[in-house]
């Protein structure tokens, strides 16, 4: 890897991308430390197969003599990040430092808004199960890469998810771009959705010769990025629900949920349009259960826990409707942790019609992602009063609470009812509590 030196130093090295990162930069034989804030699950493994993680951020933290930093988008102005540059380091934000491996390989990346971590897995282990054996990087962790985000392969394939967040994905040079769906996201950033649509064109526009783009046509920003790139005499291929091989995926696939079979249905093109058999296509989708945190199950009884990423309007309601297929007699008790007050605010009415198909609704405080925070003018509790108006309104029967995060297990061992159905949602720390609440006795 001519573009890095031996040594790389990663600033915020437990996050889910630069993590998988770190796994295969070890892989490839180079020196990899990192530093983050604290402890978890992915930063205790990483220790494990020989990285060296620091706790808190400070310029002793950095390798002696020549090394290249590698940061999260969250950790631009951090200390190191700063430090390294005076010392002539070679900088690369993460999606630069991943920008320049989708050069020098067969590059598969999938975007959207939504279902990127599901889509990137079923693509994934459709390769594998061809014997394709490709190098992938995941959003999430999953079951069949020992609990990892990451898979090292020997073949000069890649399967990665390309975040539009800051742009990061502008910085990748695919052979296959998937688009999943293009929604208000990261508005923090973009600032309206007629922006977002001209990154998704830009991200288009990197296909490597003779690549192909393959999109959902079902959702109407990703169809008209679509038809514009085919304008543009990009290869593009369509996929919509309305498709006769959507009979036979549904047969054979596992997970729960209408996005399912569209994030199934994009992983079948691709997987077609590369040559895999579809034998071993719906194969490798049967096998699928599921990925970390993704409608994930984690007990079953006296009542079912299940954990879940979802913190944007469209996912929480397309997650509950999944969950509601799947789970039809249960009581639906949903705790969802809010991601990020702009957020929050931004699609504010949105999240307020996202919950009507719950029967109770607990809501815990605003997570507050560092460095992306520009106001705190908006609470959990506002979230919880126009949520109680909106069904009054609308006749909707239903509980509404707020209760701050430490007194979940007091709250839930009062409220909670055997053959209840559980959820944690929120991509922020709520699925810390999912220990302490697997405990609780009825």
């Amino acid at each position: 890897m001519k573009d890095f030196f031996k040594k790389i130093h990663f600033v915020g090295i437990g996050g889910i991308g630069t993590s998988s990162l770190a796994q295969f930069f070890l892989k490839k034989g180079h020196i990899v430390s990192g530093s983050d804030v604290k402890k978890s699950e992915i930063t205790e493994f990483l220790k494990k197969n020989g990285a060296k993680v620091f706790w808190g951020h400070k310029k002793e933290n950095l390798p002696k003599g020549k090394f290249s930093l590698i940061y999260s988008l969250a950790c631009k102005k951090n200390v190191e990040v700063l430090e390294a540059k005076k010392r002539k380091a070679k900088v690369f934000s993460f999606p630069e430092a991943l920008g320049l491996l989708t050069k020098k390989y067969f590059s598969i990346c999938v975007s959207g808004s939504h279902g990127k971590s599901t889509t990137t897995a079923l693509i994934s282990l459709g390769l594998i199960r061809a014997k394709k054996d490709p190098t992938c990087i995941l959003g999430t962790k999953l079951k069949e890469f020992k609990n990892s985000n990451f898979r090292s392969g020997k073949s000069k394939i890649l399967v990665l998810e390309a975040d539009e967040y800051e742009n990061g994905f502008l910085n990748y040079y695919p052979n296959v771009i998937v688009i999943t769906n293009i929604e208000k996201e990261h508005l923090d950033f973009f600032k309206n959705e007629k922006n977002i649509i001209e990154s998704f064109k830009k991200f288009g526009l990197n296909l490597k010769k003779n690549g192909f783009v393959v999109v959902n046509e079902d959702q109407k920003n990703s169809k008209k990025v679509g038809e514009w790139l085919k304008k543009k005499g990009k290869k593009v291929i369509f996929a919509s629900l309305k498709e006769k091989s959507l009979n036979l995926i549904k047969k054979f696939l596992k997970i729960p949920g209408k996005h399912n079979l569209s994030n199934a249905l994009l992983a079948w093109k691709v997987l077609k349009k590369l040559g895999v058999k579809k034998e071993i296509i719906l194969k490798s989708f049967f096998e699928y259960k599921g990925a970390w945190r993704r409608m994930e199950i984690i007990k079953k009884k006296p009542f079912i826990l299940i954990s879940d990423y979802a913190h944007h309007p469209t996912e929480i309601k397309a997650t509950i409707d999944a969950l509601k297929e799947k789970f039809p007699k249960k009581r639906f008790v949903l705790i969802f942790q809010p991601h990020q007050y702009e957020r929050t605010k931004i699609l504010f009415d949105d999240f307020v019609k996202s919950f009507n198909a719950l029967d109770v609704l607990v809501l815990t405080e605003i997570f507050e992602v560092k460095g992306r925070e520009a106001k705190k003018d908006i609470s959990a509790k506002d979230l919880k009063e126009a949520i109680e108006c909106f069904w009054q309104k609308i006749g909707k029967r239903g509980e509404v609470f707020f209760v701050k995060k430490e007194n979940l297990k007091n709250f839930l061992k009062k409220f909670l009812q055997k053959k209840d159905l559980l959820v944690l949602m929120g991509a922020g720390d709520i699925d810390e509590k999912r220990e302490e609440l697997k405990k609780i006795k009825i």
